[in-house]
């Protein structure tokens, strides 16, 4: 399922992926070259993609794929935006997300075949159920549990964790019209701040003993040199 789907994007974007070397390509991979580090997951056969495109997004496909589409640059702003991003998306890695939700969207089906043989032959309720009751409540937690995970991991991975909350109202201000949580996948970006917020003092713990003021230190002179390279 993870071939089929790298296949469907790269067939979707191939001609929109920008070149290895692109700067971009490079801010991505070294931003998340050291969240991979943090979470212990070098064994995988990572890939970086950037795509040009004004889309508002990144993902990770089972895997080790990333992709990060252009129109979420601006939003990340730096460094450490970035990192709230793709700490987010390998969270979802390093918790086996799709594992679990391929495995709860079997039992939620499981039900609703249930459901609907007892009470209703048409499938309405049954659909309505597995949309409001289970599916959209599960993907909000999974996405909660990703923001939280993340946190952990930019602020391990020697991040400002406190940029994350700017992140996040940077997104928030690009949104349009009003956020109905309850028919959303994503928890809305007003309550992923206010939570980012309440988690921060355990991040800022992991970030101080993280030994970041020695990392990040050796990190700018080598960002400097390759400036000074190109």
């Amino acid at each position: 399922m993870a071939k089929q789907a790298y296949n469907q994007v790269m067939h979707q974007f191939g001609n929109k992926i920008l070149p290895p070397n692109h700067p971009y390509t490079i801010f991505v991979k070294r931003v998340a070259s050291r969240i991979i580090k943090a979470a212990g997951m070098e064994n995988l056969d990572w890939e970086f993609h950037v795509i040009q495109s004004d889309e508002k997004n990144a993902f990770v496909l089972p895997g080790g794929k990333v992709f990060v589409f252009t129109g979420i640059l601006p939003i990340a702003e730096n460094e450490n935006g970035l990192a709230t991003v793709l700490g987010h998306e390998i969270a979802h890695q390093l918790a086996r997300h799709s594992a679990e939700k391929l495995s709860f969207t079997k039992i939620a089906m499981f039900i609703g075949v249930i459901v609907a043989l007892v009470f209703d032959p048409s499938w309405g309720i049954q659909r309505i159920m597995m949309d409001l009751g289970m599916m959209l409540p599960f993907s909000r937690k999974c996405e909660t549990e990703a923001d939280q995970i993340g946190l952990q991991l930019m602020a391990q991975a020697c991040f400002d964790p406190r940029e994350s909350t700017h992140m996040w109202e940077r997104m928030a201000s690009q949104e349009r019209g009003p956020s109905l949580a309850f028919l959303n996948t994503h928890p809305a970006s007003k309550d992923r701040v206010r939570k980012m917020e309440a988690w921060m003092p355990e991040a800022l713990d992991t970030y101080n003993k993280s030994d970041c003021a020695t990392t990040n230190s050796w990190a700018d002179m080598f960002n400097k040199s390759k400036l000074a390279s190109w």
